[in-house]
């Protein structure tokens, strides 16, 4: 296999990637442990019997090392790969109880905003509702899901309440759900 892929199509594998490792490892035949990971192998061996998908180890390396949002780990070896967070299926990927700051952030596209003032954040289809530790991280999530709303969490009030945070291996904050008690949208963005 030649080394040299194009852009668009390092972008369509690692979206392909975070399919299998998040949400549905079934569709090229393969299973996750308890805790998320994947046999590399097994992995490649898959997506390379998946039709119109070619990779090699070296691909599937600058994939995780290349990706802006960090959302892949080896382990040690590298004979075993999983996502960091973002699954839809039930797995344990040992994510670290943390006291978060005073305050993170969120963002969401403006046709979200009625839902979410009326039962707050939820995580639907995923095991967490992510949470971003700035508010331009929080503005950039915002605009993929149109003009972009951000609201503000009150996590140190949310931790008082006994409510747990975890962080993911790449900085991402995370919690089961977020009453509407503890929001606040930001001037400008939503109100």
């Amino acid at each position: 296999m030649r080394n040299e892929k194009s852009d668009k199509q390092k972008k369509n594998l690692s979206k392909f990637v975070s399919l299998i490792l998040r949400h549905k490892p079934e569709t090229i035949g393969i299973t996750l442990d308890e805790h998320g990971w994947a046999d590399v192998g097994e992995l490649i061996d898959g997506i390379n019997n998946t039709p119109g998908n070619e990779i090699d180890m070296e691909t599937l390396e600058e994939i995780v090392r290349t990706d802006e949002k960090q959302r892949y780990s080896f382990n040690d070896d590298h004979s075993l790969i999983r996502a960091n967070q973002g699954h839809s299926i039930p797995v344990d990927v040992e994510l670290e109880e943390k006291i978060p700051p005073d305050i993170l952030w969120h963002g969401t596209g403006e046709k979200f905003v009625p839902s979410i003032d009326v039962q707050g954040l939820i995580p639907k289809s995923r095991l967490y509702v992510h949470l971003s530790k700035d508010i331009e991280t929080a503005r950039k999530v915002g605009s993929r899901h149109g003009k972009p709303v951000i609201y503000r969490i009150d996590c140190k009030k949310m931790s008082e309440d006994g409510y747990r945070f975890f962080l993911s291996a790449n900085g991402i904050w995370l919690t089961k759900s977020v009453p509407p008690e503890y929001l606040h949208k930001e001037p400008g963005h939503g109100d």
